[in-house]
C-alpha cells in the first residue's frame, strides 16, 4: 500500500510528462525535488479539487490526503501561466477555486477538467488561449542550441522562465536519474561513472538534498512513500 503512480511522456512540446496516482492507507510521502511545474486535479470522498504546483529545489515531508486519486500534468521546463509566473511558483502551490468533477477556474476562465489521456488536449486550449505561454530561448538551450546571445542573457532569461538556475535544473535532473538507476539495481560505482558524481560522497550528499533517500534505501524500495515514479523515470 502507498502511493501507485503511473506516468507517461507526451508528443507536446509543451508537456514534459502526464500522471496518475492513488493514495492508500499513507498519511504522509517523501517530496522530492523537480525542475517542472504542474496542475493537479484530485478527487476525495467525492469532492473535486484542483491546483498548481511549482518546481521544488529540495526534498521534505508533506501530509497525503488517504484514499484519494490524482492526475497531474507537469508541462516543459521554460514554460509558465501567464497568470503565475514560475518563479512565484518555486517551492510553492496555489490552490485554484471553484474546482468540480466537470470543470475548473483558472486565468479567470472555466475549462474543463483533464483525465489522463485528454491532458494534452487541454493543454492546447491553453496554449491557445495564451493562459499558457513560454520563452523559445529557453526550449532552444534546452535542445542542445546556442543562441546568438551572451551567457549572462541566457542564465537571466533561463531564471525569469523558470525560477531556476541552469545549473539547478541539471543537478535535480540527474539525481532524478540517479534514483531511478539506483533502484533499478545498477551499481553505485557505475552511477557515479554514468552520471559523472565526483564519488559516491558526492552522489550521497545529492540524493540526501534533492531526493531524501540514501543508496540502499533506493535499491530495497524502503522509506515510506516518495513523490517519485522511478519505473518512469528508467522506461521512459
Amino acid at each position: 500500500m502507498g502511493l501507485r503512480f503511473e506516468t507517461r511522456g507526451s508528443d507536446s512540446p509543451w508537456v514534459d510528462t502526464v500522471w496518475t496516482c492513488t493514495s492508500e492507507q499513507v498519511a504522509q510521502m517523501t517530496s522530492v525535488a523537480a525542475v517542472c511545474w504542474g496542475l493537479v486535479f484530485w478527487e476525495r470522498e467525492g469532492t473535486a479539487y484542483a491546483g498548481i504546483s511549482g518546481p521544488e529545489t529540495g526534498t521534505g515531508t508533506v501530509p497525503v490526503p488517504e484514499g484519494a486519486s490524482f492526475v497531474g500534468i507537469e508541462f516543459a521546463v521554460g514554460t509558465s501561466l501567464r497568470a503565475v509566473p514560475t518563479p512565484a511558483l518555486v517551492n510553492g502551490s496555489v490552490d485554484l477555486p471553484d474546482a468540480t468533477r466537470r470543470t475548473f477556474r483558472l486565468d479567470g476562465i472555466r475549462w474543463e477538467t483533464p483525465g489522463p489521456d485528454d491532458a494534452e488536449a487541454l493543454v492546447d486550449r491553453l496554449v491557445r488561449s495564451g493562459a499558457v505561454v513560454r520563452d523559445p530561448l529557453v526550449t532552444e538551450v534546452r535542445r542542445g542550441y546556442r543562441p546568438a546571445v551572451s551567457r549572462r542573457t541566457v542564465e537571466r532569461r533561463f531564471r525569469a522562465a523558470t525560477g531556476l538556475t541552469q545549473g539547478a535544473v541539471w543537478q535535480i535532473e540527474r539525481a532524478r536519474t540517479a534514483s531511478a538507476l539506483l533502484a533499478a539495481r545498477v551499481p553505485v560505482a557505475d552511477v557515479v561513472c554514468r552520471l559523472e558524481y565526483f564519488d559516491e560522497p558526492h552522489l550521497a550528499h545529492a540524493l540526501r538534498r534533492y531526493v531524501g533517500r540514501t543508496a540502499r534505501q533506493l535499491r530495497e524500495g524502503t522509506g515510506g512513500a516518495i513523490a517519485l515514479d522511478l519505473d518512469q523515470l528508467t522506461t521512459s
